[in-house]
C-alpha cells in the first residue's frame, strides 16, 4: 500500500527540490544534445579541420612577423630549378 508522502517505494521530495531536479536534467540533456549535435556536423568540422590545418602550415611556413620563411624560399627555389633542369634535359 503507498503510504502519503511515499510513491513507489521512494519518499517523496518537496517540490521545490523536484523542480530543481528538473531544471538540473533538463540542462544536462540540453548538453548532451549539443555536444552531438555538433558530433554530427560533419561539414563543420571538416571546415574546423581544414582551418586548424591552414593556420599550422601558415605557422610554419612564415616568420614571426608573417614573411616567408628564407629557407623555405630556397627550397621551393631549388625545385623549381630541378624540374626545369629535368625538363630541359629530357628535351635535348
Amino acid at each position: 500500500m503507498t503510504h502519503v508522502g511515499e510513491h513507489n517505494g521512494h519518499r517523496a521530495a518537496d517540490p521545490a527540490a523536484i523542480e530543481r531536479d528538473i531544471i538540473r536534467q533538463r540542462a544536462e540533456l540540453a548538453h548532451t544534445i549539443e555536444l552531438l549535435s555538433h558530433k554530427l556536423d560533419v561539414k563543420h568540422r571538416a571546415e574546423e579541420s581544414a582551418h586548424e590545418a591552414a593556420a599550422r602550415l601558415r605557422d610554419f611556413a612564415t616568420t614571426d612577423d608573417g614573411r616567408p620563411r628564407p629557407d623555405l624560399l630556397a627550397a621551393g627555389a631549388a625545385v623549381v630549378a630541378g624540374v626545369a633542369l629535368l625538363l630541359w634535359w629530357r628535351a635535348h
